[in-house]
C-alpha cells in the first residue's frame, strides 16, 4: 500500500515512461485525477523533497 506521496509519484514515473498520451492513460488506469499525475511529474523533476516525512494520517471514512 502505497502513501498519497509516493502514488501520485509512481504515476508520474509510469506516465513519463509511456511519452505522449501517458497522463490520460495513467490517470485512467490508476483512477485519479491528471492534474494530480502533473504533479506527481512536477515533484519527480525536484531534486529535493520539501517534506519528506510528512505523510497524511488515514481516517475511518467519516
Amino acid at each position: 500500500m502505497l502513501s498519497e506521496k509516493d502514488r501520485r509519484r509512481y504515476a508520474g514515473i509510469e506516465a513519463a515512461k509511456l511519452g505522449h498520451g501517458g497522463i490520460e492513460y495513467v490517470s485512467g488506469l490508476f483512477d485519479m485525477d491528471p492534474k494530480t499525475v502533473r504533479r506527481g511529474l512536477v515533484e519527480l523533476e525536484v531534486s529535493e523533497d520539501p517534506a519528506p516525512s510528512r505523510i497524511r494520517k488515514k481516517r475511518c471514512g467519516t
